[in-house]
């Protein structure tokens, strides 16, 4: 289900119907979001340098990361594909994770512009 802001964008990946059902009120919402927004800043690049290293022991942690963030704030499909991807790093090969998340990275890079978009506008 996708949400849309005020000024008539839409929210694809950030489910902020889900968010509050979970969190409880809008204030704190707006108290997470900065997390969730410095978390993607921070690891995205991290995960996809050490998949490019082939280094997907070390990637693991940051992905397990944010499955276990992704659900407060995210739609299912999005959380879904998350963790599929977190679970192939246990044990999949290092091209085989990292073609995974080449696919999922654009979704968590518009999660992040989405984020940014939502604290901006509230």
């Amino acid at each position: 289900m996708s949400t849309t802001l005020p000024q008539g964008q839409v929210l694809v990946h950030l489910d902020i119907a889900r968010a509050l059902e979970q969190i409880g009120d809008e204030e704190a919402l707006r108290g997470m979001l900065p997390m969730l927004q410095e978390m993607l800043e921070r690891d995205l690049p991290l995960i996809g340098q050490r998949l490019a290293d082939q280094d997907v022991r070390g990637a693991n942690p940051l992905l397990h990361s944010l499955k276990g963030c992704l659900p407060i704030f995210c739609t299912p499909a999005l959380c879904e594909q998350m963790a599929a991807v977190e679970q192939m790093s246990k044990t999949g090969n290092g091209p085989e994770v990292g073609e995974a998340f080449a696919a999922l990275s654009p979704k968590l890079q518009l999660l992040q512009q989405e984020v940014a978009l939502y604290m901006a506008q509230h």
